[in-house]
């Protein structure tokens, strides 16, 4: 008996047993559309496959990422890592609601306004370094109740150590389009992989919580 028609792309025949779609799909389908337009079940085959042997381009991106990011966070301290990676899912999530435009520009901008505000605070000098785009403003204000631990909770780190992330944060949005081959997004676009949930895994979150002194580190895992 032929197969059906894929319900996804209505063009090719449904070749895999899709348990998120309930129907079979076609593998042009299965492949780009894994945990994106589908909400793969963490114990689905063909997800579980991807991600124990991805396929030769995947593994490139995989080291390109890699030799990118490791150089961006060589020698940050438990803490310093763990609120790096705290921010990068914020700015991720913010870049995923579509309330306002976010690409590494704004990330740029936004991370080095508020960079040289701690860094003047840290000198005894109050004064607030206002970014130079609306939209940068509009990040810079989500972000700062989750650096400075504000409704209530404590400070989240010292000026030190936001600076520090922050300064890291504005090389890597500067450095990414040419070194990752990509476009204005393509920081984001590599915070984005290294969100993507791992079969197994709960997906880790972006917003409300501080990471404690004595966690074993982010649930992020660097490809």
């Amino acid at each position: 008996m032929a197969s059906k028609t894929c319900p996804l792309c209505e063009k090719r025949r449904g070749k895999r047993s899709c348990p998120a779609i309930g129907a079979q799909i076609c593998a042009a389908c299965c492949g780009s559309k894994r945990l994106t337009e589908i909400q793969c079940p963490s114990d689905c085959t063909y997800l579980v496959s991807s991600q124990t042997h991805p396929p030769a381009v995947v593994q490139r991106q995989q080291e390109r990422d890699a030799r990118f990011l490791l150089p961006i966070i060589s020698g940050l301290g438990q803490r310093q890592y763990q609120l790096f990676f705290l921010v990068q899912a914020t700015l991720h999530r913010l870049a995923q609601s579509d309330e306002f435009s976010v690409d590494d520009a704004v990330i740029r901008d936004t991370a080095q306004s508020l960079a040289s505000t701690y860094e003047t605070a840290s000198k005894g000098i109050i004064y607030e370094h206002r970014a130079t785009t609306l939209p940068a403003e509009h990040l810079a204000r989500e972000l700062k109740p989750l650096l400075e631990g504000q409704d209530g909770r404590v400070p989240v780190a010292r000026e030190s150590d936001l600076v520090e992330i922050l300064r890291r944060i504005e090389r890597a949005a500067s450095a990414a389009k040419n070194v990752l081959d990509g476009g204005d997004r393509a920081y984001l676009d590599l915070v984005g992989r290294l969100l993507r949930p791992v079969p197994g895994q709960n997906p880790p979150t972006g917003g409300g919580t501080t990471p404690a002194a004595d966690d074993e580190g982010p649930s992020v895992i660097i490809p």
